[in-house]
């Protein structure tokens, strides 16, 4: 592969990027209050669960090509505010972030490795499904349009 050094670096930023969704959605499912606690905190636990998933898989891709996989975990926004819809549109921003990290990864590997290539392409496909249903959440009943702020 034509530069191993810059794909192992994009997929520690990823790594980094899921490892952090983990922590968020983890916090997020606990600061969860209201009527409608049950079926919110076990979507944030599932995304958390995903989130596990995802950094695993970067980190076996990580060791594959010989890197070594970073301990560290990407940027933690703390707001204070856990109202659910602050919740999902932090959601959206974070997920936003490493849909881009997915996307970086495409363009060094693209022509380079399939099974790279075939990766970053299941990750963005998976991260824009994730932003579509995010998005979804944020609308409110009957709204068509995707949702903007």
């Amino acid at each position: 592969m034509a530069d191993n050094k810059k794909i192992i670096e994009a997929l520690n930023k990823i790594l980094e990027l899921e490892l952090a969704g983990v922590v968020r959605y983890t916090h997020y499912a606990l600061m969860v209050y209201g009527y409608s606690r049950i079926p919110i905190i076990s979507w944030l636990r599932d995304q958390a669960t995903e989130s596990l998933d995802h950094a695993n898989r970067a980190g076996e891709l990580i060791t594959n090509l010989g890197g070594h996989p970073s301990l560290a975990i990407g940027p933690l926004l703390e707001t204070h505010n856990h109202d659910i819809g602050n919740i999902l549109r932090e959601s959206l921003d974070h997920e936003k972030i490493s849909l881009n990290g997915y996307k970086e990864l495409l363009t060094l590997v693209e022509g380079q490795s399939v099974m790279l290539e075939e990766y970053a392409r299941e990750m963005i496909y998976t991260e824009e499904l994730h932003l579509g249903e995010v998005d979804k959440m944020l609308r409110n009943p009957g709204d068509v349009k995707p949702f903007s702020e």
